[in-house]
């Protein structure tokens, strides 16, 4: 092969990854102030201008013949803290409030994977290819994500001869993340405004944000020492769990340790008449997750996946309309059809086509310009966090076992 041709790498540092998401997420909110159909349907603005920014990366590998990637160390912890401040805004009450909705929102979730499933399954029969790049282009890659991706491809390559499924899985995956900010927060956004919907019996989000303006937030030295206390001891005893868990042979996502500490820290803080102030905690959450989602949407290696647009392209248009029905008919009508139903089903979807801080995300967008949803911001991370894992594993492993996919 000849080398010359080859591409240059180019790794891009922490510093330097952490200031493009920072442009990503400021260029965003200008997008979106200036398209009045991002603005209008409340696309989060780390999707509009984490896209922007990685198709300006795509333009510049082409032009420069480099090949650029990114640190993303930080972006893992940013995970933890956003997930850290979860818990620590929970309230013992709001779990319990939220239980039938989690309930009836897992099983609605496996719903969706059976769907996800059949469609792509059908698709792929159309086109007359396995039965098993359906299920890659099914729940393995939308409601899995790029890590299940991963490992059911390397299973399919391994056992059923797939030679591209984790190629394809991953490209599934990636695109399922974009589809999942420029869907989910439009369709919770259409239902609040249609049905004349607003927040009830809920306390006010801390940030005041008007249109076209930015959060603000009143804090003191105190109290955003207490926030960063907590959430380091969140993530120290989150470390802790998580690793005696491993020991145990029971596997759960880093993220879900942290923010059950977070539960804990913060019921305990109330129970001794020590509550926190919720302002610093808030910031650091609307902090950790734009700037999260602003990182992985800048890496996204769009030049790569120039050779996906087409079937791939159309499977993924058919899954939206698959899950975009599936909750405007069902689960937001089954979740009582009031605000925070508009704000879960936007979060759904956004986990459902993408991952769980994409569902976050579109939760988030909603909540700065309606208002707040304390059971949304709950009910969305816990059914993401492992139940949805749990129910696609124990699906997929039903339908390989059934001979429909041998």
């Amino acid at each position: 092969m000849d080398t010359a041709t080859d591409p240059t790498l180019l790794t891009l540092s922490t510093p330097v990854t952490l200031a493009l998401a920072i442009v990503a997420l400021w260029l965003g909110v200008r997008l979106n102030l200036w398209t009045g159909v991002l603005h209008r349907y409340n696309v989060p603005p780390g999707v509009s201008g984490g896209l922007a920014v990685s198709g300006l990366v795509a333009l510049t590998e082409v032009l420069t013949q480099l090949d650029i990637r990114f640190d993303l160390q930080l972006r893992d912890l940013l995970l933890i803290v956003f997930f850290s401040t979860i818990g620590l805004s929970a309230q013992l009450r709001q779990l319990i409030e939220g239980g039938r909705a989690l309930a009836l929102l897992f099983g609605l979730a496996v719903v969706l994977l059976v769907f996800q499933n059949l469609a792509g399954t059908l698709m792929a029969w159309l086109s007359g290819q396995s039965p098993l790049y359906g299920l890659v282009g099914g729940s393995i890659s939308l409601a899995g994500g790029h890590g299940t991706a991963l490992t059911w491809g390397q299973l399919f390559e391994d056992h059923f001869g797939l030679s591209d499924a984790r190629t394809l899985g991953m490209t599934f995956a990636t695109f399922g993340l974009i589809l999942g900010g420029l869907v989910g927060a439009p369709v919770g956004a259409w239902l609040i405004r249609r049905h004349g919907l607003a927040p009830g019996g809920t306390e006010p989000r801390v940030a005041s944000l008007a249109p076209g303006t930015a959060p603000s937030y009143l804090i003191d030295m105190n109290s955003l020492l207490q926030a960063v206390l907590l959430i380091a001891l969140c993530f120290a005893l989150g470390s802790w769990m998580y690793e005696g868990l491993g020991e145990m042979g029971i596997r759960v996502p880093a993220f879900l340790t942290a923010m059950l500490l977070g539960i804990a820290l913060s019921n305990g803080l109330a129970l001794l008449r020590r509550p926190i102030d919720p302002a610093p905690i808030q910031l650091a959450s609307d902090l950790s997750l734009q700037l999260f989602l602003g990182m992985s949407l800048i890496s996204l290696p769009l030049f790569s996946l120039q050779d996906a647009i087409g079937l791939i392209g159309l499977v993924l248009v058919i899954q939206a309309i698959v899950i975009t029905l599936l909750t405007v008919f069902v689960v937001y009508p089954l979740l009582g059809r009031d605000y925070d139903a508009a704000c879960i089903s936007g979060g759904f979807i956004g986990m459902g086509l993408g991952a769980t801080p994409v569902g976050i995300a579109n939760i988030n967008t909603l909540t700065s310009r309606f208002g707040a949803s304390p059971k949304a911001y709950l009910v969305i991370p816990l059914l993401g966090a492992f139940l949805i894992d749990i129910a696609n594993a124990t699906l997929i492993q039903l339908l390989l076992g059934s001979g429909w996919f041998s």
